[in-house]
C-alpha cells in the first residue's frame, strides 16, 4: 500500500514542511521584546513564574529550556521557542494531509504517485504557515502555535484509532495518548476544551456503543487528568515567590481566581447586527488563505466528502464550537475582537489541511486533461509542483513585509528610553499592558534600572499585586480599605499621595491621558511626566533634553512591520513631542517649539495636518 510507503521511506517533504517555515520565522523573527503579552511572557518564563490568567503553565515550561540559548536575549530566546512550535504546527498539515490522502483516496494501482501525495502535503503546510495570523505568531512569544500542533496531533491519533477499530484491532492507548495531551494542551491556552467536541464526535461517529465502555471512559479521564496536572506548576512556583507571580495563587481560592479569570471583568456589549457580524469575521479564512484558498477548501470538502465524511462534519461541529463560546458566550466588545481573533488558530490549521485536499483534487484533474504529466518525473512534476505551490508562493509573497519584525527594537527601546531617564529611586506608574510589560522585561530580566519601581495601575485594587510591593504598601492606607469597590484611578491618586514626599514619583504617557490630576502638576520628560503637588492641576515647562537619550530605532522606514500596539507607541512618541511644542510656545520659546513639532512630523507623517493647525493658531511658519 502506498500509506505503507509513505509511513517507511525517508520522506524529504515532511523535513522541508518543517525546515521551510522554521527557516523563514528564523529570518523574520523578533530580535528581543514586543509589544502586547510579550514581555510579560518573557519574564514569566525566565522566571518559571505564571503570566496573565489562566497561567499558561505548559507553555511557559516548553519555553524555559531556550532561555539557555548561548546567543541572543532572553526575549529572542523564546521567540525561537515559538517559531520552532510554529513550524511544528505547519509539519502537523503535512501529517494529517498525506495521512488522509493515503488511506482515504489512495490505492497501490493508483495512477498518483507518492511524490505528488507529499508534494501536496507540502504546499498545504506552506501555505498555513505563511497566512499572516500564524505568521505574526510564530516570531514573538505566543502560546496559539503549541496549542495548534497538540490539536492536530490529537487529531491524528483519533484518526488512527478510527482505523484500528474499523479493521477489528482496537488500541485505545491512542485515545488515551490523546486525552493526556489534550489535558496538557489545557496548560497551553484553555482553547483546547473547545476541540474536545471535535474528538468526541469523531470517536462517537465511528460507534456511538463507546460511550458506555466505563472502564476506558474513566481511564481517558485519568490521563486528561495527568495532562491537567500541568496547571500544578502555578500553586508550586507561586510558593517560590518567581519573578511574575500573577495572582499569588498559593491558595485553593487564589488558584481559582487565577484560572478561571475572575480578574477580567468585562461588561458585556448590547450586540446589534453589526456587532456579531464582526466577532463572526474573526474567523475569516480568505483574510488567511485568500479567496482561492476558501475555493480550494470548499472543493476539498465536496470531493472527500464521502470518503472523509465524519471528518468534514468533525471540521464543521469545530467551528460552531468555537464560535458558540467565543462568539456566542464571550460576546466580545468591538474594541477586544483583535484579541479573540488569535484563538482561532488551530480551525485554521484544519482550514489548511481541506485546502490540500482541494489541492489534489486540482492535481486529479489536472493529471486527467494532461496524461503525460502522470509519472513522477521532470517536467511533468515541475509542472504539477508550480500549480502546488502557487497558493503558499502568493501568501508568503502578500504577507512577508507585513510580518518581517527582524529590525523591530520599538518596544524594546520603549521601555530603555523609559527607564533610562527616570531619576535614581523614581516610581513610575502605567497604564496599558503594552507600555507596562516590556518594562517589565527589560527590568526583570535584563536587570536594568532595578532601582525603580514600576506600579501597574490596574492592579492597584489586587492585595496579591501590593504584596508585591512591601517596602511602598506595607503599611500603605490602601491596605486598610476595601479594595475590590475602589476604581484604579482613586487607588492610583492614594498611593501617589503616600510617595509623592518620599521620592520623584512619575506616570507615563497613558496613564496622563486616562487619570485627570487636578492636583498635581505634570512636568514632561520625554514620553513620561513627573508629578508635582500643585492645587488646580497644570504645566510646567518641559525637559526635552531626554529626547537625545531616546534610541528611536525601527522609525525612519528600515521596520515595516505594524501592529495596533506598535502603531501606538509610534504615535505616543509623535503626540508628546507635539505637546511639548505646544508647552513651549506658551512659555515664549518659539524656535525650540518649531523644532519639536518638526520632529514629531518626522516621526508619525500622518499627524502632520495636526501639527500645521498648532501653527496656524499661533502664526508659526
Amino acid at each position: 500500500m502506498i500509506a505503507d510507503r509513505l509511513i517507511s521511506r525517508l520522506d524529504h517533504c515532511a523535513l522541508l514542511s518543517f525546515l521551510i517555515p522554521l527557516s523563514i520565522y528564523l529570518m523574520t523573527l523578533a530580535p528581543s521584546v514586543t509589544f502586547f503579552d510579550s514581555g510579560e511572557f518573557v519574564t514569566a518564563i525566565y522566571s518559571l513564574g505564571s503570566a496573565h490568567s489562566p497561567g499558561y503553565p505548559f507553555f511557559i515550561n516548553y519555553a524555559k529550556p531556550f532561555t539557555f540559548l548561548p546567543f541572543g536575549s532572553i526575549a529572542f530566546r523564546v521567540n525561537i521557542a515559538t517559531a520552532i512550535s510554529a513550524a511544528a504546527a505547519c509539519y502537523a498539515v503535512y501529517m494529517l494531509v498525506t495521512h488522509i490522502l493515503a488511506r482515504e483516496s489512495i490505492s497501490d494501482d493508483s495512477r498518483f504517485s507518492l511524490l505528488y501525495i507529499r508534494l501536496t502535503g507540502l504546499a498545504a503546510a506552506l501555505s498555513f504557515a505563511f497566512t499572516p495570523r500564524l505568521w505574526l505568531q510564530s516570531n514573538h512569544d505566543k502560546p496559539y502555535p503549541i496549542i495548534s500542533f497538540i490539536a492536530a496531533v490529537v487529531f491524528f491519533l483519533v484518526l488512527r484509532w478510527r482505523e484500528t477499530y474499523k479493521e477489528g484491532e482496537e488500541r485505545p492507548a491512542y485515545i488515551y495518548l490523546g486525552a493526556f495531551l489534550c489535558g496538557l494542551g489545557f496548560g497551553a491556552h484553555q482553547t483546547m476544551v473547545l476541540m474536545v467536541p471535535v474528538y468526541a464526535f469523531m470517536i462517537i461517529a465511528t460507534d456511538w456503543r463507546v460511550i458506555w465502555r466505563i472502564k476506558e471512559m474513566v481511564l481517558a479521564i485519568a490521563f486528561a487528568t495527568l495532562g491537567f496536572a500541568v496547571h500544578l506548576h502555578i500553586p508550586v512556583r507561586a510558593t517560590r515567590n518567581p519573578l511574575l507571580n500573577w495572582g499569588d495563587a498559593k491558595t485553593l481560592d487564589q488558584f481559582l481566581w487565577h484560572f478561571l479569570r475572575k480578574g477580567y471583568p468585562v461588561e458585556k456589549p448590547v450586540r446589534d447586527f453589526n456587532l456579531f457580524w464582526q466577532q463572526v469575521n474573526g474567523f475569516n479564512v480568505p483574510t488567511e488563505y485568500t479567496w482561492i484558498g476558501l475555493v480550494l477548501l470548499v472543493i476539498g470538502c465536496l470531493l472527500f466528502l464521502r470518503k472523509f465524511y465524519h471528518g468534514i462534519l468533525a471540521y464543521l461541529v469545530g467551528i460552531l464550537s468555537f464560535l458558540a463560546v467565543i462568539v456566542g458566550y464571550f460576546n466580545t466588545p468591538q474594541d477586544l475582537i483583535f484579541l479573540t481573533e488569535e484563538f482561532f488558530t488551530p480551525l485554521y490549521l484544519f482550514s489548511a489541511v481541506f485546502i490540500g485536499l482541494g489541492l489534489f483534487g486540482m492535481i486529479k484533474l489536472v493529471l486527467f486533461i494532461l496524461p503525460m504529466l502522470r509519472r513522477p518525473a521532470l517536467p511533468g512534476a515541475g509542472a504539477v509542483a508550480g500549480l502546488l505551490f502557487a497558493l503558499p508562493f502568493s501568501i508568503c509573497s502578500l504577507n512577508y513585509i507585513e510580518n518581517d519584525q527582524h529590525l523591530n527594537y520599538i518596544a524594546n527601546d520603549y521601555a530603555s528610553n523609559t527607564l533610562r531617564t527616570l531619576p535614581q529611586g523614581a516610581v513610575l506608574y502605567t497604564w496599558g499592558d503594552s507600555g507596562a510589560f516590556p518594562l517589565w522585561y527589560l527590568q526583570g530580566v535584563e536587570k536594568m534600572r532595578e532601582d525603580v519601581d514600576l506600579l501597574h495601575t490596574p492592579h492597584l485594587v489586587f492585595d496579591w499585586y501590593l504584596n508585591g510591593f512591601p517596602h511602598l504598601f506595607k503599611q500603605s492606607i490602601l491596605r486598610s480599605i476595601p479594595l475590590e469597590t475602589q476604581m484604579p484611578e482613586n487607588v492610583l491618586k492614594m498611593a501617589i499621595s503616600e510617595q509623592i514626599g518620599k521620592r520623584p514619583v512619575y506616570v507615563d504617557f497613558s496613564t496622563r491621558y486616562s487619570v485627570p490630576f487636578e492636583s498635581f502638576a505634570l512636568m514632561q520628560k520625554g514620553i513620561c511626566y513627573q508629578l508635582k503637588y500643585q492645587e488646580g492641576g497644570g504645566n510646567v515647562l518641559p525637559d526635552t533634553s531626554v529626547w537625545d537619550l531616546y534610541s528611536l530605532r525601527g522609525m525612519s522606514g528600515d521596520m515595516f512591520f505594524r501592529d495596533l500596539d506598535t502603531g501606538k507607541a509610534i504615535l505616543i512618541y509623535a503626540n508628546s513631542r507635539v505637546e511639548a511644542g505646544e508647552a513651549l510656545i506658551r512659555f515664549g520659546r518659539f524656535d525650540e517649539a518649531k523644532q519639536q513639532l518638526m520632529s514629531a512630523e518626522q516621526i508619525s507623517p500622518e499627524i502632520s495636518r495636526q501639527v500645521n493647525q498648532i501653527r496656524s493658531s499661533y502664526g508659526l511658519r
